[in-house]
C-alpha cells in the first residue's frame, strides 16, 4: 500500500521495512514481559470480587418461588431460619453465605457454611439478597429477595416506630390469630416487588397517614394465589403464558386502626395480611369493568380446586358507589363468599 504524499517527496521504502521491524519487536518484548509478570497481591481487588468461575452455579430452587413460580419474597423473623430452597451446582462443603442489603448489596451479616439445613435470616429487619461465597469471592443471588420482618412483639400498645397500627382483635382475646410480624417500608422500599404483578407497597393501609415508616403484614399464600388466580385466567381466555393480565389492587393490608371505622369489619381478613380487593382486566378489552367480574370469579373457582389448601374467601363488588369493579380474595383456609 503506498505512503502517502509529503511535501512531495515519497518516503523511502527502506524506512517503511525499519518501522514495521521494530513494532513487530516491541509486541514480542511486550508478551514475553506479560508472560512472566504477575502484579502485587491486593492491586485491583475488591475486598469481594463478583466471579463466575470460582464460585459454583448456585440459585433458588423453583419451589421457593411458590406453586404459581411468581412469588418475589421468602419471609422470616430476624436470627430465624428461613425457607430458601437452594440449587447448588457442585459441591456446598466449600461455600459459605451472607445476606447482602438489596439497596446497595452492602454485606449486612457474618458469613456462615453453607451446608446448615436451612439457612438463617439477617438480624435486621429490612430486604435482603443472598450471598454465596468461596475463598473471598461471592456470588449474589439476584432472583429472590428476603424480607425479613418487625416481630409483633415490637409494636407498642396501638403503635409502631410512630406508625399507628391499632390494636388486634388477638390482642384484646389472648390469642396467637395475628400477624407474626410487619414489613417495614419507607418511601424508596414500596416498589419492591413481592410476587410478578404486586408490589409491597400495593399492601399500604390506605388510612392518609404521612409518617414513615409505615407498615404492612403480607400472608405469602395470598401472593401466590393472586399469581394462580392471574395464570387461570389466561388460560381460561386461551392465551400464550407471556400475554399480560392488568391489574389494579384497590386495598391489600389494612390495619385494625383503618379498620375501626367499620364496626363489621373489626377482624378483616386484610388485617391478617392474607386478602386482597384487586380489579382485573379478565376479559382483555383494555378496560376494568363489571364485565370482567365472571371471568375473575371463575379463575377463583378453579385454583382452589386445584390447591384446596388455599381456599378462602371471594367477594365480587360490582356496584356503582365503587367507581370500578374489583374482586376480594383471599386464603383464610375456608371457603366463603358474598357480594358487594
Amino acid at each position: 500500500m503506498a505512503e502517502p504524499r509529503q511535501g512531495g517527496a515519497r518516503r523511502a521504502p527502506r524506512s517503511g521495512r525499519a518501522s514495521w521491524g521494530a513494532l513487530i519487536v516491541s509486541l514480542a518484548a511486550a508478551l514475553v514481559f506479560l508472560g512472566v509478570y504477575r502484579p502485587p497481591a491486593g492491586i485491583g481487588a475488591a475486598p469481594f470480587a463478583e466471579a463466575t468461575v470460582l464460585v459454583p452455579h448456585v440459585r433458588a430452587a423453583l419451589s421457593a418461588f411458590g406453586r404459581s413460580g411468581d412469588v418475589r419474597t421468602r419471609f422470616a423473623l430476624p436470627g430465624e431460619p428461613v425457607d430458601y430452597p437452594l440449587e447448588v451446582g457442585g459441591d456446598p462443603e466449600s461455600l459459605g453465605y451472607s445476606w447482602v442489603r438489596l439497596a446497595d448489596s452492602a454485606a449486612m451479616d457474618s458469613i456462615r457454611p453453607l451446608t446448615g439445613e436451612r439457612l438463617i435470616a439477617p438480624p435486621v429487619p429490612g430486604f435482603y439478597q443472598l450471598a454465596v461465597f468461596r475463598d473471598g469471592v461471592r456470588r449474589i443471588v439476584q432472583d429472590l429477595t428476603v424480607t425479613v420482618l418487625v416481630p409483633f412483639e415490637e409494636k407498642r400498645g396501638p403503635v409502631l416506630d410512630g406508625y399507628r397500627i391499632g390494636t388486634f382483635l388477638a390482642e384484646r382475646r389472648a390469642t396467637s390469630d395475628r400477624p407474626e410480624g410487619f414489613i417495614r417500608i419507607d418511601a424508596q422500599t414500596a416498589e419492591v416487588p413481592v410476587s410478578k404483578h404486586l408490589r409491597v407497597g400495593d399492601f399500604l393501609t390506605r388510612d392518609n397517614q404521612q409518617v414513615w415508616p409505615r407498615f404492612v403484614a403480607i400472608d405469602p399464600r395470598v401472593l401466590d394465589k393472586v399469581e394462580l388466580v392471574l395464570d387461570a385466567i389466561r388460560e381460561l381466555r386461551g392465551d400464550s403464558a407471556d400475554v399480560e393480565v392488568e391489574v389494579d389492587v384497590h386495598s391489600g393490608f389494612r390495619t385494625p386502626s383503618y379498620n375501626a371505622r367499620n364496626r363489621f369489619a373489626l377482624d378483616s381478613r386484610h388485617t391478617h395480611g392474607d386478602a386482597i380487593d384487586i380489579a382485573i382486566d379478565a376479559n382483555g378489552d383494555g378496560r376494568i369493568t363489571r364485565a370482567d367480574i365472571p371471568l375473575v370469579a371463575k379463575a377463583v373457582e378453579y385454583i382452589e380446586r386445584r390447591h384446596p389448601d388455599l381456599v378462602g374467601g371471594m367477594g365480587l363488588y360490582t356496584s356503582d358507589k365503587y367507581h370500578q369493579a374489583f374482586v376480594h380474595i383471599d386464603a383464610r383456609g375456608s371457603r366463603a363468599r358474598w357480594r358487594g
